[in-house]
């Protein structure tokens, strides 16, 4: 289990995101980080990596450049920079938080495969790090409620850090696209379901070559009660502890039940 975090105020906290050193919910969590910690540290992907997932640059150099005091830039993905943090930067005084967004859209459902932003958390969490990703979901890309975020965030980040929860898991944390004061609280609940990129769009360059945009379209979502969607839905804060371990339990016991010792 991650130990209970009674001082957060004196909490070495590590920042990070996927939507990139100018992703507008960068400053909206450093100014929340700040609220709660003295020590706070931001490594960041130097360009928007949404999507990125949980993937780590194997191919080309990673670079990491100051851009002011305790804020720097990573030219890699979410993961870098997690990685690069801890074990570079800061490896000889490790963070004991990582906060991750935060993210401009929702991460419901299958969505957290996908993310960035996720993958930042899960990597921290892989280092032995608790670790937090946190989302603003929004319907309008010209009137994100931020102030939601920022206004609750602090509260639910004390409430989780001084529970403590499992080695082996990361909190997903979605706010949803209401006015900080017509919140309908935070819930605990589990992953729901949702299929994000089934619209492709093809179109073709001046030379006639095709070349597709994936969109963001869904082909299913359910509301399923108890659900993180289901909570977006009711104006309520989900909270959604999610496993490192993608092993299906269940599965597992009845393939060795059927003679896979």
């Amino acid at each position: 289990m991650f130990e209970p975090i009674t001082d957060l105020k004196n909490t070495r906290v590590l920042v990070s995101n996927d939507d990139g050193l100018h992703g507008p919910g960068l400053e909206v969590l450093i100014r929340i980080a700040e609220s709660l910690s003295d020590d706070v540290w931001v490594v960041v992907p130097e360009h928007e990596q949404s999507g990125a997932g949980h993937s780590l640059t194997l191919h080309h150099p990673l670079r990491m450049r100051q851009v002011r005091d305790r804020v720097y830039a990573v030219s890699g993905t979410p993961t870098d920079c997690v990685l690069l943090a801890v074990n570079h930067l800061l490896k000889d005084h490790r963070p004991g938080l990582v906060l991750s967004g935060v993210n401009r859209g929702a991460n419901l459902g299958e969505d957290v495969t996908y993310s960035g932003t996720v993958a930042a958390a899960m990597e921290g969490t892989l280092l032995g790090i608790p670790s937090i990703a946190l989302s603003q979901v929004y319907s309008d890309d010209t009137s994100v409620p931020w102030e939601t975020a920022e206004a609750h965030a602090p509260g639910v980040i004390r409430t989780l850090t001084a529970l403590g929860w499992p080695e082996s898991e990361l909190m997903n944390v979605n706010f949803p696209c209401v006015a900080a004061d017509a919140v309908k609280g935070v819930v605990a609940v589990r992953q729901g379901s949702r299929k994000i990129g089934d619209d492709l769009d093809q179109r073709f360059d001046p030379r006639g070559r095709s070349y597709f945009w994936i969109g963001p379209q869904r082909s299913r979502e359910r509301a399923d009660e108890g659900t993180d969607i289901a909570a977006i839905q009711n104006g309520q804060i989900a909270v959604t502890p999610l496993c490192v371990d993608l092993t299906a339990g269940e599965t597992l016991g009845r393939l060795r039940a059927g003679g896979l010792a």
